[in-house]
């Protein structure tokens, strides 16, 4: 796969952790692997790596938000979008945590993920908080 579609599927995954319990969301992906991705064909290897990113973005969940509410000023994580904040969380873990990715591919990457799943102001909103990361 792609790196962009092992992107969108890790988005999707974090957007079920929005509505699961951490503790239920190696139940969830096993759902989604067996029901949703039928159509990507998703390897073995992709597979593993989805996992083993997803189980590491949880487990820096609450640093990751930390990062955001400080960029994001006059909101709170309570106060953003589902879509908006599982898209911005994705692309703040790459930020802080993956230095193979450019700032400016994961901020980009981002938006595209807020205009084909979000509103039509969730592109706007996911740029503006990302590229105060880069500052």
């Amino acid at each position: 796969m792609k790196r962009s579609e092992l992107r969108e599927v890790l988005f999707k995954l974090l957007f079920r952790a929005e509505f699961n319990d951490v503790s239920e969301m190696p139940e969830q992906m096993q759902l989604y692997f067996d029901n949703d991705a039928d159509n990507l064909k998703i390897k073995d290897e992709d597979r593993e790596y989805i996992i083993k990113r997803e189980e590491d973005i949880l487990s820096k969940l609450s640093e990751i938000d930390k990062e955001i509410s400080e960029k994001a000023v006059g909101w709170t994580i309570d106060r953003m979008g589902k879509v908006d904040l599982a898209i911005i969380r994705l692309a703040v873990y790459e930020i802080l945590f993956d230095a193979d990715i450019p700032l400016g591919v994961s901020i980009n990457e981002a938006v595209e993920l807020a205009k084909k799943y979000g509103r039509d102001e969730s592109k706007s909103f996911v740029n503006g908080v990302l590229a105060k990361f880069g500052k």
